[in-house]
C-alpha cells in the first residue's frame, strides 16, 4: 500500500457503521461506501439533473453526474498527493451532490419557498436524508448504512454546521431528525479527505461552467480576458497556438486551469500541514480553521471569475427563463400532490394520504427533490396538460 500521512483517515480505525454488518472479504469500508453511492437509484438520477442548464437543452452540457465524475477524478488526485485515502475522498464527492432537486438551484430555491412553513428545504440536509433514510435497498435498515467517516464528511463538508451562535435546534429537519447527528461531531471540521473533496467541488464547477457557458454562446473567450488567472491561461494558449480554433482553445486553457487550482490547493495545504502538523484525523477535525485551502491570493483572484459567472452566466436570460419555468412547475406539483396526496404514485400516496401538515408536506418534497428534470416536466404535463390524460 502507498504510503499514507500520519493525519490521513485510516479505514482499519473506522468507527465503523450505526447498524452492524460484517466487513467485505474484498474492499475497505470506503471502498464499499463507494459501490453503495454507484449503486444508489439517487445516483442514477444524477444524469438528468440540472447542472446550470436544464439536462434536455444539449448532450453535451455538465450534468449533476457529470460534474460529480469530475469532482472525484479531481478529490482522487488531491488525496493521493497528499497521501490521504482516495477511495473515502472519491466517495465524498460522488455522494456530495446527491441531495440537489431537479432545476439545479432554482428547483432548490422553489422547493425551499414551498416548504417555508415545514421547516424549509436544503440540499445538503436532503443528501444525509436520502443516504440515511429515502434509499431503501437492505432488508436491515433504511438508508445504506454508511460509514461514520461518510456520513460526518457529507454533513461537515463546508465546514462545522454548530456552535456557539449556531444550536442543532437551528439546523435544517433532515440534520435535526437524524438521531445520530451529535455523535457526529457537528462542532468541529470534518477530516481531511472531505475538505478535499469539498474543495475539489469548487475548483470542477468553477472551470467547467467557463467551458458550458462558452459552448452555449452565453460569452466568447474575449470577455474573459480581463479576469485574473482566467485571462492569463487564455491568453497563453493563443499565443502558443494562434491556429487553434476557440473551442480548442477553449479545452486546453480549461485544461491548465484546473491545474492551476489543484497546485495552489495542495501548495497551500502543504504550507498548513507543516504549520500544524496534525498527528491524525482527529487532529485535523479539531483545529481552529481548515486544514484544506486554497492560497489568500488564489482566493483574492479567483472573486472576479465567480462574480462574472454569476452576471453572465446564472443571471443570463436565458437560465432566467429556464429558473422561472422550473419554479413555477415545482410550485404546481407541491401545490397539487400537498392539496390532493392521491394523486402521488404508491408508495407516496400511502404514506401522503395518512398523514397531514408537515409530515404530509415532507413526503411530497422528498417525492418531488428526487425526481430528474425531465420526469418533473412529464409529470407537470401529465397532471396540468389535458393531453395527458390518456
Amino acid at each position: 500500500m502507498e504510503k499514507r500521512a500520519v493525519f490521513a483517515t485510516r479505514f482499519e480505525d473506522s468507527r465503523g457503521r450505526f447498524f452492524s454488518e460484517a466487513p467485505s472479504a474484498t474492499r475497505t469500508p470506503f471502498q464499499r461506501d463507494r459501490d453503495r453511492i454507484v449503486h444508489s437509484t439517487a445516483f442514477r438520477r444524477l444524469k438528468q439533473k440540472t447542472q446550470v442548464f436544464v439536462a434536455h437543452e444539449g448532450d453535451h452540457y455538465r450534468t449533476r453526474l457529470t460534474h460529480s465524475l469530475e469532482v472525484a477524478q479531481i478529490a482522487r488526485s488531491v488525496a493521493r498527493t497528499l497521501h490521504l485515502d482516495e477511495d473515502l475522498a472519491e466517495a465524498l464527492a460522488l455522494a456530495h451532490d446527491l441531495g440537489h432537486p431537479p432545476f439545479g438551484h432554482a428547483g432548490e430555491d422553489q422547493l425551499d419557498a414551498c416548504m417555508k412553513g415545514y421547516d424549509g428545504f436544503d440540499h445538503n440536509a436532503q443528501t444525509l436524508r436520502i443516504v440515511t433514510k429515502l434509499e431503501v435497498r437492505y432488508p436491515n435498515f433504511e438508508g445504506l448504512n454508511l460509514s461514520w467517516e461518510m456520513l460526518e464528511g457529507l454533513v461537515k463538508h463546508n465546514g462545522p454546521v454548530t456552535g456557539p451562535d449556531t444550536p442543532i435546534s437551528s439546523l435544517p429537519a433532515a440534520f435535526r431528525d437524524f438521531p445520530y447527528l451529535a455523535d457526529l461531531e457537528p462542532d468541529q471540521f470534518a477530516g481531511p479527505e472531505a475538505q478535499v473533496a469539498a474543495l475539489a467541488d469548487d475548483i470542477a464547477y468553477n472551470n467547467h461552467d467557463i467551458d458550458d457557458g462558452i459552448a452555449s454562446g452565453l460569452f466568447v473567450i474575449e470577455d474573459l480576458m480581463g479576469i485574473p488567472v482566467v485571462g492569463d491561461a487564455f491568453r497563453g494558449v493563443q499565443l502558443e497556438y494562434p491556429h487553434l480554433t476557440d473551442r480548442m482553445v477553449t479545452y486546453e486553457a480549461v485544461r491548465r486551469l484546473i491545474g492551476i487550482w489543484i497546485n495552489d490547493l495542495i501548495g497551500e495545504t502543504t504550507r498548513r500541514i507543516q504549520l500544524q502538523r496534525p498527528a491524525s484525523a482527529a487532529e485535523v477535525r479539531a483545529l481552529t480553521e481548515p486544514l484544506v485551502a486554497f492560497s489568500p491570493e488564489l482566493e483574492a483572484r479567483q472573486r472576479p471569475l465567480r462574480a462574472f459567472l454569476h452576471e453572465r452566466m446564472y443571471k443570463h436570460y436565458k437560465v432566467n427563463r429556464m429558473r422561472s419555468q422550473a419554479k413555477r412547475i415545482l410550485a404546481d406539483l407541491f401545490d397539487i400532490f400537498l392539496a390532493e396526496p392521491e394523486t402521488l404514485p404508491d408508495p407516496w400516496r400511502q404514506d401522503a394520504t395518512q398523514v397531514i401538515g408537515a409530515r404530509r408536506a415532507r413526503i411530497v418534497c422528498d417525492y418531488i427533490a428526487g425526481m430528474t428534470d425531465s420526469f418533473a416536466i412529464e409529470e407537470h404535463r401529465r397532471l396540468f396538460d389535458p393531453s395527458g390524460l390518456h
